[in-house]
């Protein structure tokens, strides 16, 4: 019975071991994606919506500063140790941000916080 709990137990552990590198993987995916429209669109001298102004000079910095945040993150959850966790994290978070950029989410995100929209290219 003993040797069942150790096992339990150490399962267990293993188990909230995967959890922080798999959440932490999500999150860098999602602010690795989400930095890439804000900062190319930064560099061409677009405006895009953005939470904190629509100017290119704000959407560079904030895609900058996304990608700085997406390498910490991916470095805090151990990716050499933990490489299908954070690949798996990493992919989720990636998909989950290209379909919220992709179905014009940060045009809503923007018009739900009562913020001015720049204009939509034409499609």
């Amino acid at each position: 019975m003993l040797a069942f709990g150790l096992h339990l137990l150490t399962e267990i552990d293993w188990l909230i071991a995967m959890w922080q590198p798999f959440l932490l993987s999500v999150l860098a995916g999602a602010m690795g994606v989400n930095a890439v429209p804000h900062f190319v669109k930064g560099v061409v001298g677009e405006p895009f919506p953005n939470v904190w102004g629509n100017s290119p000079l704000r959407n560079a910095v904030a895609g900058v500063l996304g990608l700085v945040i997406a390498v910490l993150l991916g470095y805090w959850a151990e990716l050499p140790g933990h490489f299908w966790a954070g690949l798996a994290g990493a992919g989720i978070g990636a998909l989950a941000m290209a379909v919220f950029h992709g179905a014009g989410g940060a045009y809503r995100l923007n018009a739900a916080l009562g913020l001015p929209n720049p204009p939509r290219v034409a499609r």
